[in-house]
């Protein structure tokens, strides 16, 4: 009997140990510290994982958990759901998306069809845009004038969300001549309050897809021309020719993005379609996570940490060195900095709100870690925006290197 006695309180102490142990980690620094990190607004840097988002409340709780602020396209009805997750999304009902039939609508049918949902809705936190089209030729731009024009007045506060084609779409697909025309006609006729266009650019046989710089170039240019921002839609999945999502390759999607001085970044696609060859997305065609997951949240919280600073930059400079793509610029464009060396880099170069120079230096191999040395024009300590801990600080000697596709942004303290 005293045995059975002794064996149960040694269970029960046990039990309290592991107790202690788990309390003691759940609340420890690292931990709190993720809990209290800053989360950006999609007003601020939107997070999108590209596609329709079921209604369920743990894939909600789990698409916020990996770093998004958007939730995806989402029916009307499933709002409170995306509210009680954190998070905004883009509403899509099938009355307001804008194909040939719908381009031709007249402007009073339009406007029924808009204010009913905006009145469907009303006034929900969660809305933060609405579904239009997803690569639309310049033909539809007319008629989609008419759609943004509608939601403008009806609910003047939210976007209306139109993704547009990448530069290797063909001239039949744009329905204009050039690339150049497709988005500045864009802008001039459907007055978007915003760009956003998708590139799909890693390959299966390990390259990159020729024309990935020269559409950022594009767009970048574009969106200062008439003082939008742009989001760019990468990959998540692996499908066709696209090679399969890597640490690397995300990385490299985000912060080539973000040296460009994007505004928003969209993921396709977070769930694995049930067709094709598409596999390897961050959630498969049974509902579970895949390595993916895990990759692709760590390369959000970065984002997210970065943005604390970044969302307050202006971009001034793109330059590559030593490797210029035809159509991009070389280090003589440099506003900042004098000399770079030590990879095949891509330089975003930004202002600070009191004109202080930024950088973000990015490792353009998607195999090879590199050191680099950078030297500013003026004087003064480098300091970096640490991707981890969100804080500005001197920069160390041990973060020369940087991983394949991984990007630094630094800043010089005069």
């Amino acid at each position: 009997m005293l045995a059975k006695q002794f064996i149960q309180m040694k269970k029960t102490k046990l039990l309290w140990i592991i107790a202690i142990i788990l309390y003691s980690f759940c609340t420890s620094p690292l931990l709190q510290a993720m809990e209290d990190a800053p989360m950006l607004q999609p007003e601020e840097f939107a997070i999108l994982p590209w596609g329709f988002t079921p209604a369920n409340p743990d894939v909600l709780r789990e698409i916020r958990e990996c770093g998004f602020n958007l939730a995806g396209f989402v029916a009307p009805e499933h709002l409170d759901l995306v509210s009680e997750a954190g998070l905004k999304c883009i509403v899509s009902d099938g009355s307001t998306h804008v194909g040939d039939a719908e381009a031709q609508l007249d402007e009073k049918e339009i406007a029924q069809r808009v204010e009913a949902l905006v009145k469907r809705v009303g006034e929900h936190k969660a809305v933060f845009g609405y579904f239009l089209n997803d690569e639309p030729g310049a033909k539809l731009y007319p008629g989609l004038k008419k759609w943004v024009e509608a939601y403008r007045k009806a609910n003047p506060n939210v976007l209306a969300y139109i993704n547009l084609f990448a530069n290797y779409a063909s001239p039949e697909q744009m329905n204009v001549p050039t690339y150049a025309e497709y988005l500045e006609s864009y802008v001039k006729t459907v007055q978007p309050r915003f760009i956003s266009y998708d590139h799909y650019a890693l390959m299966d046989n390990g390259s990159l897809r020729d024309g990935y710089f020269q559409n950022l170039e594009s767009v970048r240019a574009v969106s200062l021309r008439h003082n939008l921002p742009f989001w760019n839609t990468v990959l998540a999945n692996a499908h066709n020719h696209y090679a399969e999502p890597t640490d690397a390759g995300l990385r490299f999607q985000l912060y080539t993005s973000l040296a460009y001085g994007t505004r928003g970044i969209s993921y396709f696609t977070y769930f694995a379609p049930s067709a094709g060859n598409f596999r390897m997305a961050p959630i498969d065609q049974f509902g579970h996570k895949t390595p993916i997951w895990d990759m692709l949240r760590n390369v959000n919280l970065q984002a997210h940490c970065l943005g604390t600073v970044y969302v307050k930059l202006r971009s001034v400079n793109v330059f590559h060195h030593p490797d210029v793509p035809q159509g991009c610029s070389g280090l003589q464009t440099s506003r900042f900095i004098s000399e770079i060396n030590g990879g095949n880099l891509l330089v975003g170069e930004f202002e600070g709100p009191d004109g202080q120079p930024f950088v973000m230096v990015v490792n353009k191999s998607l195999h090879d870690s590199i050191t680099f040395h950078v030297k500013f024009k003026e004087s003064g300590q480098v300091q970096q925006v640490n991707a981890y801990t969100c804080l500005i600080e001197p920069r160390k000697t041990k973060n020369v290197w940087l991983a394949p596709g991984q990007g630094i942004l630094l800043c010089l303290k005069k």
